[in-house]
């Protein structure tokens, strides 16, 4: 049923190379117990891929030109980039295109809620203290700031 030695050391061997060892001339094992006994979907092994068409080689070929200048282009840019260049693309095709490509956006990404390892963690003081002078308590807060390219950090300093 599938719990034999043969089948637990095929879980450490990759679906490329189990789907590789399904033999279809094989009279006496049916694919459909091949499958079964390597783990894999009938349609897995039926499934032929279709190759791009032309245009879409084309677009690729502009989003790669393009990426190579601007790699901070996402799905969106990329898409009015292609647009101003007199393609009719939508952004779901352009993201499926920059997908197939192993394309994403560089770009820094706020950190702003990794706590550093190190650093202690301090308990809440103010519960129960009832503030009623200047300079006796004061708080901080940061935040970031989505910029074009980018983004800005904003730190606030509040006496309370």
């Amino acid at each position: 049923r599938g719990t034999g030695f043969f089948t637990r050391c095929l879980c450490s061997v990759g679906r490329d190379q189990r789907r590789q060892m399904i033999d279809p001339k094989r009279a006496r094992l049916p694919i459909i117990r091949q499958c079964t006994l390597l783990r894999l979907n009938r349609s897995g092994v039926y499934y032929r891929s279709v190759p791009q068409s032309e245009a879409n080689l084309e677009l690729m070929r502009l989003i790669d030109a393009q990426f190579l200048e601007r790699p901070y282009y996402g799905s969106r840019q990329m898409t009015w980039h292609l647009r101003r260049l007199g393609h009719e693309v939508g952004r779901k095709r352009v993201r499926r295109l920059m997908a197939i490509m192993g394309l994403r956006a560089i770009y820094q990404k706020p950190r702003t809620s990794v706590p550093h390892p190190e650093h202690r963690k301090y308990p809440y003081l103010l519960r129960d203290l009832v503030i009623d002078r200047p300079n006796q308590v004061w708080c901080s807060d940061i935040t970031y700031i989505p910029m074009k390219r980018g983004f800005l950090y904003l730190v606030a300093i509040m006496d309370w």
